[in-house]
Protein backbone atom coordinates (compact mmCIF):
# COMPACT_ATOMS: atom_id res chain seq x y z
CA UNK A 1 0.00 0.00 0.00
CA UNK A 2 1.51 3.56 -0.87
CA UNK A 3 0.52 6.91 0.62
CA UNK A 4 -0.75 9.16 -1.90
CA UNK A 5 -1.54 12.99 -1.63
CA UNK A 6 -3.70 14.53 -4.32
CA UNK A 7 -3.28 18.17 -4.45
CA UNK A 8 -6.85 19.96 -5.39
CA UNK A 9 -8.56 16.91 -4.47
CA UNK A 10 -12.30 18.39 -4.95
CA UNK A 11 -11.46 19.12 -8.69
CA UNK A 12 -13.28 16.75 -11.26
CA UNK A 13 -9.92 14.99 -12.14
CA UNK A 14 -9.28 14.07 -8.75
CA UNK A 15 -12.87 12.92 -7.29
CA UNK A 16 -12.51 10.37 -10.12
CA UNK A 17 -9.20 9.20 -9.43
CA UNK A 18 -9.32 9.04 -5.51
CA UNK A 19 -11.39 6.25 -5.63
CA UNK A 20 -9.36 4.25 -8.55
CA UNK A 21 -6.63 4.88 -6.28
CA UNK A 22 -8.86 3.67 -2.90
CA UNK A 23 -10.23 0.86 -5.10
CA UNK A 24 -6.90 -0.81 -5.65
CA UNK A 25 -5.75 -0.13 -1.88
CA UNK A 26 -3.56 3.08 -1.46
CA UNK A 27 -4.13 5.10 1.18
CA UNK A 28 -5.23 8.56 -0.32
CA UNK A 29 -5.52 12.21 1.41
CA UNK A 30 -6.95 14.47 -1.02
CA UNK A 31 -5.89 18.26 -0.15
CA UNK A 32 -8.68 20.98 -0.35
CA UNK A 33 -9.10 24.26 0.65
CA UNK A 34 -13.08 24.86 1.41
CA UNK A 35 -13.75 22.74 4.57
CA UNK A 36 -17.44 22.59 3.01
CA UNK A 37 -16.04 19.89 0.76
CA UNK A 38 -14.58 17.56 3.02
CA UNK A 39 -17.77 15.17 3.17
CA UNK A 40 -18.03 15.05 -1.12
CA UNK A 41 -13.95 14.31 -1.10
CA UNK A 42 -14.67 11.53 2.06
CA UNK A 43 -17.01 9.86 0.23
CA UNK A 44 -14.52 8.94 -2.99
CA UNK A 45 -12.68 6.96 0.34
CA UNK A 46 -10.19 9.27 0.41
CA UNK A 47 -8.92 11.20 3.49
CA UNK A 48 -9.87 15.26 3.31
CA UNK A 49 -7.16 17.64 4.91
CA UNK A 50 -7.54 21.28 4.91
CA UNK A 51 -4.67 23.44 3.35
CA UNK A 52 -4.63 26.78 1.46
CA UNK A 53 -2.07 25.64 -0.93
CA UNK A 54 -1.95 29.34 -1.89
CA UNK A 55 -0.87 30.88 0.99
CA UNK A 56 1.43 27.58 2.34
CA UNK A 57 5.17 28.11 2.40
CA UNK A 58 7.47 25.17 1.62
CA UNK A 59 7.88 23.81 5.39
CA UNK A 60 4.42 23.83 5.62
CA UNK A 61 4.21 21.55 2.31
CA UNK A 62 6.42 19.45 3.30
CA UNK A 63 4.58 18.59 6.54
CA UNK A 64 2.19 17.80 4.53
CA UNK A 65 3.90 15.53 2.95
CA UNK A 66 5.61 13.72 5.29
CA UNK A 67 5.42 9.71 4.45
CA UNK A 68 3.85 10.62 1.65
CA UNK A 69 5.36 8.01 -0.97
CA UNK A 70 3.45 9.73 -4.16
CA UNK A 71 1.73 13.22 -4.50
CA UNK A 72 -1.01 14.16 -7.42
CA UNK A 73 -0.80 18.01 -8.84
CA UNK A 74 -4.47 18.34 -9.49
CA UNK A 75 -5.49 21.87 -8.63
CA UNK A 76 -5.52 25.13 -10.37
CA UNK A 77 -6.44 28.79 -10.00
CA UNK A 78 -9.41 28.17 -12.12
CA UNK A 79 -9.30 31.51 -14.18
CA UNK A 80 -9.56 34.49 -12.42
CA UNK A 81 -7.01 36.91 -11.96
CA UNK A 82 -3.28 36.33 -13.22
CA UNK A 83 -1.88 37.11 -10.05
CA UNK A 84 -4.11 34.21 -8.89
CA UNK A 85 -3.49 32.16 -11.71
CA UNK A 86 0.78 32.61 -11.32
CA UNK A 87 -0.18 32.06 -7.27
CA UNK A 88 -1.42 29.09 -7.46
CA UNK A 89 -0.50 27.44 -11.14
CA UNK A 90 3.06 28.20 -11.05
CA UNK A 91 4.43 29.44 -7.25
CA UNK A 92 2.43 27.38 -5.16
CA UNK A 93 2.85 24.07 -7.90
CA UNK A 94 7.16 24.99 -8.11
CA UNK A 95 6.76 25.37 -4.20
CA UNK A 96 5.03 21.62 -3.78
CA UNK A 97 7.85 20.24 -5.50
CA UNK A 98 10.62 21.41 -4.14
CA UNK A 99 8.87 20.59 -0.47
CA UNK A 100 8.15 17.05 -1.95
CA UNK A 101 11.76 16.10 -2.32
CA UNK A 102 12.46 18.00 0.89
CA UNK A 103 9.63 15.56 2.38
CA UNK A 104 11.90 12.54 0.29
CA UNK A 105 8.90 11.91 -1.75
CA UNK A 106 10.02 9.75 -4.35
CA UNK A 107 7.07 9.88 -7.03
CA UNK A 108 5.33 13.66 -8.24
CA UNK A 109 2.80 13.69 -10.94
CA UNK A 110 1.71 16.53 -12.66
CA UNK A 111 -1.83 17.12 -14.65
CA UNK A 112 -1.19 20.22 -16.73
CA UNK A 113 -2.79 20.47 -20.18
CA UNK A 114 -2.05 19.63 -24.25
CA UNK A 115 0.61 22.15 -25.57
CA UNK A 116 2.43 23.53 -22.55
CA UNK A 117 6.18 24.03 -22.80
CA UNK A 118 7.93 27.20 -24.09
CA UNK A 119 6.70 26.87 -27.15
CA UNK A 120 3.15 26.63 -25.97
CA UNK A 121 2.32 29.60 -28.47
CA UNK A 122 -0.34 31.50 -26.41
CA UNK A 123 0.19 35.39 -27.24
CA UNK A 124 0.92 37.61 -24.51
CA UNK A 125 -2.06 39.57 -24.95
CA UNK A 126 -4.49 36.56 -25.06
CA UNK A 127 -6.39 35.89 -21.62
CA UNK A 128 -5.01 32.11 -21.46
CA UNK A 129 -1.57 33.31 -21.37
CA UNK A 130 -1.09 33.72 -17.69
CA UNK A 131 -2.11 29.64 -17.37
CA UNK A 132 0.02 28.86 -19.94
CA UNK A 133 2.80 30.76 -19.00
CA UNK A 134 2.60 29.34 -15.39
CA UNK A 135 1.89 25.63 -16.63
CA UNK A 136 4.66 26.02 -18.96
CA UNK A 137 6.72 26.96 -15.57
CA UNK A 138 5.82 24.17 -13.65
CA UNK A 139 6.32 21.71 -15.73
CA UNK A 140 10.21 22.66 -16.59
CA UNK A 141 10.53 22.91 -12.66
CA UNK A 142 10.05 19.61 -12.34
CA UNK A 143 12.00 18.22 -15.26
CA UNK A 144 14.71 19.89 -13.64
CA UNK A 145 13.51 18.12 -10.01
CA UNK A 146 15.12 15.03 -8.89
CA UNK A 147 12.02 13.47 -8.34
CA UNK A 148 10.71 10.91 -9.83
CA UNK A 149 8.26 12.86 -11.91
CA UNK A 150 5.53 12.32 -14.92
CA UNK A 151 3.83 15.06 -16.62
CA UNK A 152 0.39 14.59 -18.15
CA UNK A 153 -0.80 17.18 -20.84
CA UNK A 154 -4.55 15.60 -21.38
CA UNK A 155 -6.62 17.80 -24.87
CA UNK A 156 -9.99 19.90 -23.64
CA UNK A 157 -11.52 17.73 -20.89
CA UNK A 158 -15.03 16.64 -21.25
CA UNK A 159 -17.80 14.89 -19.32
CA UNK A 160 -18.27 11.68 -21.36
CA UNK A 161 -17.76 8.29 -20.12
CA UNK A 162 -13.98 7.22 -20.14
CA UNK A 163 -13.26 4.16 -22.66
CA UNK A 164 -10.63 3.32 -21.03
CA UNK A 165 -8.45 4.23 -24.43
CA UNK A 166 -6.63 6.95 -25.52
CA UNK A 167 -4.44 8.18 -28.06
CA UNK A 168 -0.76 9.27 -27.49
CA UNK A 169 2.65 10.02 -29.35
CA UNK A 170 4.64 11.69 -31.91
CA UNK A 171 2.13 13.35 -34.45
CA UNK A 172 -0.92 13.66 -32.13
CA UNK A 173 -2.66 16.72 -32.04
CA UNK A 174 -4.63 18.60 -29.44
CA UNK A 175 -8.54 16.99 -29.38
CA UNK A 176 -10.64 16.34 -26.60
CA UNK A 177 -10.60 13.51 -23.44
CA UNK A 178 -12.90 12.58 -20.99
CA UNK A 179 -11.97 13.41 -17.37
CA UNK A 180 -12.45 9.61 -16.20
CA UNK A 181 -9.53 8.53 -18.58
CA UNK A 182 -7.52 11.72 -17.20
CA UNK A 183 -8.25 9.69 -13.72
CA UNK A 184 -7.58 6.58 -15.51
CA UNK A 185 -4.21 7.46 -16.83
CA UNK A 186 -2.72 8.91 -13.44
CA UNK A 187 -3.86 6.01 -11.93
CA UNK A 188 -1.67 3.97 -14.31
CA UNK A 189 1.32 6.15 -13.83
CA UNK A 190 1.24 5.99 -10.40
CA UNK A 191 1.59 2.04 -11.06
CA UNK A 192 3.76 1.97 -13.39
CA UNK A 193 7.80 2.97 -13.26
CA UNK A 194 8.00 2.64 -17.15
CA UNK A 195 6.03 6.49 -16.86
CA UNK A 196 9.09 7.83 -14.93
CA UNK A 197 10.60 11.29 -16.61
CA UNK A 198 7.83 10.89 -19.59
CA UNK A 199 5.40 13.90 -20.63
CA UNK A 200 2.09 12.30 -22.15
CA UNK A 201 0.29 14.17 -24.11
CA UNK A 202 -3.08 12.24 -25.17
CA UNK A 203 -6.55 12.52 -26.17
CA UNK A 204 -9.40 10.22 -26.70
CA UNK A 205 -8.44 7.51 -28.85
CA UNK A 206 -8.29 3.32 -29.57
CA UNK A 207 -5.19 2.53 -27.33
CA UNK A 208 -6.05 1.07 -24.06
CA UNK A 209 -4.32 3.35 -21.54
CA UNK A 210 -2.29 0.73 -20.09
CA UNK A 211 -0.50 0.37 -23.47
CA UNK A 212 0.26 4.10 -23.68
CA UNK A 213 2.09 4.40 -19.99
CA UNK A 214 3.83 1.39 -20.78
CA UNK A 215 5.41 2.79 -23.77
CA UNK A 216 3.89 0.00 -25.65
Amino acid sequence: MSRITIIGGHGKVALRLAPLLVSRGEEVTSVIRNPDHAEEVAATGATPQVADIETLDRAGFAELFSGVDAVVWSAGAGGGSPERTYAVDRDAATTSMDAAADAGVPRYVMVSYFGAGPDHGVPQDDAFFPYADAKSAADAHLEQSSLDWTILRPSRLTLEDGTGRIESGPGVQGGEVSRDDVAAVAAAVLADNAAIGRIIEFNDGDTPIEDVVAGR
